[in-house]
């Protein structure tokens, strides 16, 4: 993913209003960010822990979407699978829900998704971070088509989201 400016995230919001775009929080830290190991950059806002962010590049353009997520509760110690990268945690996926983009967002639908709660997608994926024994399950895809198909599950999902 190539890098992106606070100025170009924020403009890439695709589900929430200017305004709220100006207000949310960006990381400070985004020319030291992983940038080549990223399909997404994901976040979790330190002030407001049931807020979460996306950016990615889709067709040459960032996109973003705004993510709500629920507090922890004793049910997520179970064992959970990410839907966009097929890593497993115990405790470590959320169900993240993003308004709708346009007309459909602003009379309350939403479409959600279980993701890593750390948004680390990318990283789980390339091996760059750990999720314990048995977060990455055996399979014969090479590297190339599990990152494919991360970037493919999250189109999808930005896809319903845009829709």
């Amino acid at each position: 993913m190539k890098p992106l400016t606070e100025q170009e995230i924020r403009a890439a919001f695709v589900n929430c209003t200017k305004g709220e775009a100006e207000r949310l929080s960006v990381p400070r830290d985004l020319a030291v960010r992983p940038w080549d190991d990223l399909d997404f950059f994901g976040w979790r806002d330190p002030q407001a822990p049931d807020r979460a962010y996306l950016a990615a590049e889709l067709d040459g353009r960032p996109v973003a979407l705004a993510l709500r997520c629920p507090s922890a509760v004793s049910w997520q110690m179970r064992r959970s699978m990410c839907s966009m990268c097929v890593t497993t945690h115990t405790g470590g996926v959320s169900l993240m829900v993003a308004a709708k983009a346009g007309r459909a967002g602003q009379q309350g639908n939403s479409v959600g998704a279980y993701i890593c709660s750390d948004l680390a997608c990318s990283l789980y994926v390339r091996g760059k971070k750990g999720a314990g024994a048995g977060a990455r399950l055996h399979e014969s895809l090479t590297l190339e088509e599990k990152i494919q198909r991360t970037v493919v599950n999250l189109a999808r999902f930005i896809a319903k989201v845009t829709a």
